[in-house]
């Protein structure tokens, strides 16, 4: 796949088009190539996959990066209309492998994603098999206070296979966190940063950290340092969609009380909701290495999900405080 030609540098981009970040959107722009290249290399994006969609692509330097890597068929969704001008510049550089689309990734059809990349959604009712198709990989430096809300919709996606998810691609994801949140999203078990994200993520991917950013290669500098951090769905995930849902919810009300012991939780739960009394003997009863005493952070993600597994099949209202 050819490089792209020599383009303006995106700093001098940025001053032709009187562009400046904007503080209520939390962009932070980077301007070092060699920064978005090693995110690109690490994250392994590659000519072998089907579609690349980058979320944020701002004024586009990590777009420069990924279709120098010979990715075949990106497409970009930018909020900001700002930053059309010079995207539409890369889509001509680049010969139409890549494709913008203008909207908010919170709210946008998978399909418009799907149609921008000529690559035909199967039927809502009936999703592909993961892996059928290839490789997808959902991409973006966003906005530290964006990178959360759309991971936590992406999982729930994932889970009931749906949009990107549902089309028979193996979608991994990489996207640019606060490094206390990638710090969270990484956390092992019994460490002081797990918490309800963590099992969220884990339970249906494997998630590490594959980059270090600090904040002074970013314009304006932020406060913290960030991390890049790669999801892979996990291939031995049990969970089924409504059990996943059941799950956010347990894992709401486990880690709102993370100073507590399992035992008082459970236990002050079945005061509330009688119908989980018999919840905690049968978890003792597993043999399971449970313990009245473990506190949140020392379930595993396993465990989590046999109490959520537990209570959605007993059909059971729990409250999420």
């Amino acid at each position: 796949m050819p490089a792209l030609p020599r383009l303006p540098v995106v700093r001098e981009l940025i001053k032709i088009y009187g562009i400046s970040a904007k503080s209520e959107l939390g962009q932070n722009f980077i301007f070092d190539k060699n920064i978005t290249d090693k995110i690109v290399s690490s994250a392994f994006i590659s000519p072998t996959d089907v579609l690349v969609v980058e979320v944020g692509p701002g004024p586009g330097l990590l777009t420069r990066s990924i279709l120098d890597a010979g990715a075949r068929n990106v497409v970009a969704v930018e909020k900001d209309a700002r930053f059309i001008p010079t995207l539409t510049q890369l889509t001509e550089a680049s010969e139409d492998r890549l494709k913008i689309l203008h909207g908010n990734m919170l709210k946008i059809p998978h399909t418009d994603i799907l149609n921008a990349a000529n690559i035909s959604p199967p039927s809502l009712t009936s999703p592909s098999p993961q892996g059928n198709l290839g490789d997808i990989h959902i991409v973006g430096n966003l906005p530290f206070n964006v990178a959360s809300p759309l991971l936590l919709q992406f999982l729930r996606m994932l889970s009931q296979r749906k949009g990107l998810f549902g089309v028979g691609a193996r979608v991994r994801m990489t996207f640019m966190f606060q490094k206390e949140v990638g710090k969270t999203l990484t956390a092992n078990i019994g460490t002081e940063h797990r918490g309800r994200f963590s099992v969220m993520a884990q339970s249906l991917c494997d998630v590490r950290t594959i980059y270090e950013v600090p904040s002074k290669v970013f314009f304006p500098v932020p406060k913290v340092d960030a991390s890049v951090v790669q999801f892979v769905p996990r291939m031995d995930n049990t969970l089924d969609a409504a059990e996943y849902e059941m799950l956010e919810n347990v894992l709401r009300y486990f880690f709102t009380k993370r100073r507590k012991t399992i035992g008082n939780i459970l236990n002050r739960l079945a005061k509330r909701v009688p119908a989980t009394g018999p919840l905690l003997p049968a978890l003792l009863a597993t043999g399971q290495a449970y313990h009245q005493a473990q506190r949140p952070e020392n379930l595993t993600n396993e465990q989590y999900g046999e109490i959520a597994r537990w209570i959605r099949k007993r059909e059971i209202e729990i409250p999420l405080s």
